[in-house]
């Protein structure tokens, strides 16, 4: 359930930018998403300039684009990211949603072991109040009881259905995605506490309390916010 919009200097604005953000040296965590590609790509170009850099990718989609312009990749196994640069299918404020490529349990993961989460994004991706579907990643066989407990908390979550073949689409972890729709969501991280604690969930797809720089692409430049901690 990928989410379109904004124009493509919109994008590559925001992305060429959260590049620049990168040390010499540094371990990136590479998000997944037409924006972020662009950060990718840039990356890649400054690698060829002698640019040293080692990136931690959260999908086949972004480790095979790193792959293709040069960067070396690595795990968590073995470094720690000193930033990761993702994108959003959603923001308000530094609150996001994500998982719209199905990838946000990887993403996640490398985005909570980062020092520093850059968001990438065009004006569309933002909102005063989050209100898109949440994606949660389930296993297989709890997609019955998960979509119980979800229903109680008031939406009916929809299976992902895949867009080029028939079924439903399957993680890169061979997991569900259930999008769940609960409206507008006033108090997200009282919402992420109670999708988090349901057996059979993986992950979801509502980012609280991890971005710390917000880059929002325009046709002209790059708006920047950082969150005070």
């Amino acid at each position: 359930m990928k989410t379109t919009g904004g124009s493509e200097v919109e994008k590559r604005n925001a992305g060429e930018r959260a590049a620049e953000l990168v040390a010499d040296g540094a371990v990136v965590g590479l998000g997944t998403g037409s924006t972020t590609a662009h950060a990718i790509r840039a990356l890649g170009r400054r690698v060829e300039d002698g640019f040293e850099v080692q990136g931690i990718p959260t999908s086949y989609q972004s480790a095979d684009l790193a792959r293709e312009v040069g960067i070396p990749l690595t795990t968590l196994d073995d470094a720690a990211p000193a930033i990761a640069i993702d994108g959003a299918d959603r923001i308000a404020g530094f609150e996001l949603i994500k998982g719209g490529g199905a990838a946000h349990t990887r993403e996640k993961l490398v985005a909570s072991a980062a020092a520093r989460l850059v968001i990438v994004a065009d004006p569309s991706k933002e909102c005063e109040t989050l209100d898109r579907p949440v994606p949660l990643e389930v296993l297989p066989a709890a997609r019955r009881p998960v979509s119980e407990v979800v229903e109680g908390l008031g939406s009916t979550p929809d299976l992902r259905l895949a867009e080029r073949k028939d079924g439903p689409v399957v993680t890169d972890n061979g997991n569900l995605v259930l999008d769940c729709d609960f409206g507008r969501i006033e108090e997200p991280a009282d919402l992420a506490q109670k999708l988090a604690s349901i057996p059979g969930v993986l992950e979801h797809g509502l980012f609280v309390g991890l971005a710390d720089t917000v880059l929002i692409g325009t046709e002209t430049g790059v708006e920047e916010r950082e969150r005070r901690r």
